[in-house]
């Protein structure tokens, strides 16, 4: 009878990790919204339960060996459900587990962490801070921030840490800053030649008001040279004109640059929706232009205005293959555009739209609009959605779009109740000095 029910366990297991990494997949996808998420959340949250209730038997025959899987969403299972249940793993033994762990399984773990509720998870991990493994301080770092358990002025103590990393994890826990770091800090920051710390710093500053870091965002990209994709979408979200042309040249640049693309569907701008239309003609940007086109004018990509799916491609060498990620992405289920009929539609429609306005699927930009698409629109494009919310509200209104669903509808709640005090102008022209 044990062995049985040792298998309905392990079932448990197989069914949370399959579950666990289609929602990580959902969360940034673009065929789910959040209403669709919760669904599958429910599925796995089901069986998460169902292990953490096999108490000790289960945690020490099933759960810990899976820690040492080496498979991510299994490894986020199995500690999830260990920690869900007390007694299970005991604080000191959660941080041996931590500094013994491979760096590159540190995200899974970090995942279990950030989504278990359990205070005593966020208490476990404060020596962790403290601890001279940086990558363990960075996960750290990242971890209580999204939980929301960030003691008061410790990412202040690592903001002159020699790890990238860490600095990076430390200034964005401390968003928005403190008028004294804003002046003090910040400078040193924006001009720090390392590329995590200056797109944090950026971002960092842009939600707390700072005119000088939105003068560093332009001019990173203006550079022209690598960067992440969130300074991209800080300019984006922020820019005029004249903005929109340097994302434009990088998009359409003769080594294209997907980020630049995708950071285009979210100026909401007339010529940046015509530099889309005529990037649905050019592979491999077709779909990513439709997304973004769609996104701006608001035209469903779908019936006449896709192209049908092509035959699957043959699959390249197996020496190939070893060299390339052949697992799905987010942008694999987009829509490719029927170039021409989006044409045709785009004649008649252009007169509804203004130079110099923005635009949310087709409608002027307002801040119900932006909420609204935290709501019901795709999960793809909620974390930038997410990142303008958080600008415009100086840090008063953070929506994690990688929690739980149900956190993620209460923190909605909360920005609608303070949507009357955001402004929908454009947010570059209300920074301060």
């Amino acid at each position: 009878m044990a062995s049985v029910m040792m298998d309905v366990y392990e079932e448990h297991l197989d069914e949370a990790a399959f579950l666990w990494s289609r929602w990580e997949h959902a969360l940034v996808a673009p065929e789910f919204n959040l209403e669709g998420t919760v669904e599958l959340e429910k599925r796995l949250l089901a069986h998460l339960d169902g292990l953490a209730l096999g108490c000790e038997p289960v945690a020490e025959a099933i759960l810990k060996p899976a820690l040492e899987s080496g498979d991510a969403p299994r490894c986020s299972a199995a500690l999830w459900s260990l920690l869900a249940n007390s007694g299970l793993m005991e604080p000191a033994a959660l941080l041996e587990l931590l500094r013994a762990a491979p760096e590159d399984s540190l995200a899974a773990l970090g995942r279990a962490l950030e989504l278990n509720e359990r205070e005593e998870v966020g208490a476990a991990l404060r020596p962790l801070l403290k601890d001279g493994n940086a990558p363990l301080q960075a996960l750290t770092l990242e971890v209580l921030a999204f939980r929301g358990e960030l003691p008061p002025g410790v990412g202040v103590e690592l903001l002159s840490h020699p790890d990238e990393q860490v600095v990076a994890a430390a200034l964005r826990s401390l968003q928005p800053l403190p008028w004294e770091l804003l002046s003090r800090e910040l400078p040193r920051l924006l001009a720090d030649g390392r590329p995590k710390v200056q797109e944090a710093a950026i971002e960092t500053g842009l939600l707390s008001g700072s005119r000088a870091a939105w003068e560093a965002c332009r001019n990173a990209v203006k550079g022209r040279g690598e960067m992440g994709l969130g300074t991209l979408l800080l300019l984006a979200l922020g820019g005029e004109e004249q903005d929109i042309q340097l994302l434009i040249a990088r998009a359409t640049s003769a080594v294209a640059d997907d980020g630049a693309l995708f950071a285009l569907g979210f100026t909401g701008q007339i010529p940046a929706m015509e530099t889309c239309l005529n990037l649905m003609g050019q592979q491999p940007l077709a779909a990513l232009a439709g997304e973004a086109f769609s996104a701006m004018t608001g035209l469903h990509l779908a019936a006449s205005y896709v192209l049908q799916p092509r035959e699957e491609e043959s699959l390249p060498p197996l020496e190939e293959d070893l060299e390339h990620d052949l697992g799905p992405k987010p942008e694999d289920g987009l829509p490719i555009p029927d170039r021409e009929a989006v044409a045709i539609w785009w004649t008649q429609a252009r007169k509804n739209f203004n130079r110099g306005e923005r635009y949310l699927r087709g409608v002027a930009f307002s801040i119900d609009g932006l909420l609204g698409e935290l709501e019901r629109g795709p999960m793809r494009r909620r974390h930038a959605h997410a990142l303008e919310l958080a600008v415009r509200s100086r840090g008063n209104c953070i929506l994690q779009t990688r929690a739980f669903t149900e956190r993620q509808y209460a923190e909605l709640a909360r920005a609608r109740s303070t949507q009357m005090h955001l402004k929908a102008s454009m947010f570059s022209r209300t920074l301060g000095g």
